[in-house]
């Protein structure tokens, strides 16, 4: 599940991270708005300084979305971020709206982005939100006029995702809601190839990394408790933990962030590990836990899967419940999503996708992808659910019940790996959720999702 992994770190790291934007300088911007504003805000970030990027927000950040999240939240997060991407540098604009703007981007480590730039529609056009999204096929971007209702919008969906699965280029369940209600449900394709079972819309996918929001959800949830504090080390709950350095120095806030410098649990000893003996979080930890530090805590921001793990054993110290029992009790539950969970590989649950892949083989066949899970997933990733699952989720977090810093924007959550693609994207200002569930490689869910959201009746 690497792949994936580091999807739902760009989409929810760098959207909270990033979520930027402002005015261009003057009243007057030439050229669309948003164009204007992207090109000034990529100047501010790229120009190495916090005190210019402050300026920047306080100049130019649509006043709705200051109070949303403060310019001093946004300027904290910038200097691990800068060290990370290094720079953003605008490579083609690919679509322009009155009010939005989609570019193609590329950071000075090497990653593309899609920006995806919104203001406000009335003047001063002052920016809304940019949302990074990381992107496989930067030369195959496709952005569609928006559809006029959203009747046009299913018609619309309906045609492209039966076209894709016909050319067996999907097999997955979408669901589009708006204001809560579904718009468009369907399932396409098989759970299981071999026996020609279909999916049907409550076949349970695997999420792969967008399991990390249920696990920051836990962890907010339990700091409101009064259980744990987000500066406390990893130390005051993991007094054991094999890296004396990380125990002292690492928070719970630096694992939240990716800004821990605690690394991959994949990797040699991953490979060497029977799978189906990894079923546990203490079965993860020895993969990763006594490897050093690869930087100061606090001073860089890079990935890491072995920080989300490291979290799910806070949980279960913080709480007295093992890290499963406690997100089903305490996540799932009071949302409704009763087929949400982290099912062992070997369970035998019933109405569960199996997962497809590409990758390694040739001529295009797809093989189940069992032998690269473990026995169970994690804090990390690895769970189960369903698109009507994932939107109880994210109306649960509209209404209150779950609690999440950062998402005044919404919410962009994604997971990917051999065999598996999920994607969920929620805007509350439109009202729009989108979901796509499948059980294929990489980028099949982000594909269609981007194609979709693109559609959604502005």
């Amino acid at each position: 599940m690497r792949r994936g992994y580091l999807i739902i770190a760009l989409l929810v790291v760098l959207a909270a991270i990033l979520n930027a934007g402002a005015a261009a300088q003057g009243s007057n911007p030439a050229g669309p708005p948003a164009t204007a504003r992207l090109k000034a805000y990529l100047d501010a970030f790229n120009s190495g300084s916090p005190d210019k990027l402050r300026e920047f927000f306080l100049a130019h950040y649509a006043e709705s979305a200051l109070k949303e999240t403060s310019v001093e939240q946004r300027v904290g997060r910038y200097a691990a971020t800068k060290a990370r991407l290094q720079s953003v540098q605008l490579q083609k604009i690919v679509a322009e709206r009155p009010a939005e703007t989609f570019a193609l981007a590329q950071a000075g480590n090497g990653q593309n982005f899609l920006l995806r730039v919104r203001v406000e529609k009335e003047p001063p056009h002052k920016l809304l939100y940019i949302f990074f999204e990381a992107v496989d096929d930067p030369d195959n971007l496709i952005i569609p006029d928006p559809k006029a209702d959203d009747q046009e919008l299913t018609a619309a969906v309906r045609t492209f995702i039966e076209a894709q699965t016909q050319a067996d280029e999907f097999s997955g369940v979408v669901l589009v809601a708006k204001n809560g209600q579904v718009l468009f449900h369907e399932a396409y394709g098989f759970a299981d190839r071999d026996k020609k079972i279909p999916n049907r819309k409550d076949t349970k996918f695997n999420l792969g990394s967008i399991n990390k929001i249920f696990t920051r959800a836990a962890i907010h949830q339990l700091e409101k408790k009064g259980k744990l504090g987000l500066d406390d080390p990893i130390g005051k709950f993991l007094p054991d933990y094999p890296n004396r350095q990380a125990a002292e120095k690492v928070t719970i806030r630096h694992l939240l962030d990716m800004t821990s410098g605690i690394g991959d649990f994949f990797g040699r000893r991953y490979d060497a590990t029977p799978k189906d003996k990894i079923r546990t979080l203490q079965d993860y930890l020895p993969l990763f836990a006594d490897l050093p530090l690869e930087f100061e805590p606090g001073t860089n921001n890079r990935y890491s899967n072995g920080g989300y793990i490291v979290l799910g054993a806070i949980i279960e110290k913080a709480s007295g419940m093992d890290y499963y029992s406690y997100v089903r009790e305490n996540i799932f539950k009071p949302c409704g999503m009763l087929d949400t969970d982290s099912y062992a590989r070997d369970a035998g649950i019933p109405n569960l996708a199996l997962g497809y892949t590409r990758e390694g083989q040739s001529g295009g066949a797809r093989v189940l992808n069992h032998a690269t899970l473990p026995g169970r997933g994690s804090s990390a990733g690895g769970g189960y659910s369903t698109a009507q699952d994932m939107l109880k989720y994210g109306m649960a977090l509209k209404e209150g019940k779950i609690f999440l810093p950062d998402i005044a924007n919404g919410l962009g959550i994604a997971g990917g790996a051999p065999g598996i693609n999920s994607y969920v994207e929620w805007d509350p200002r439109r009202g729009y959720i989108v979901i796509v569930l499948t059980n294929y490689d990489p980028p099949t869910a982000g594909q269609a999702a981007r194609r979709i959201r693109s559609w959604l009746p502005d």
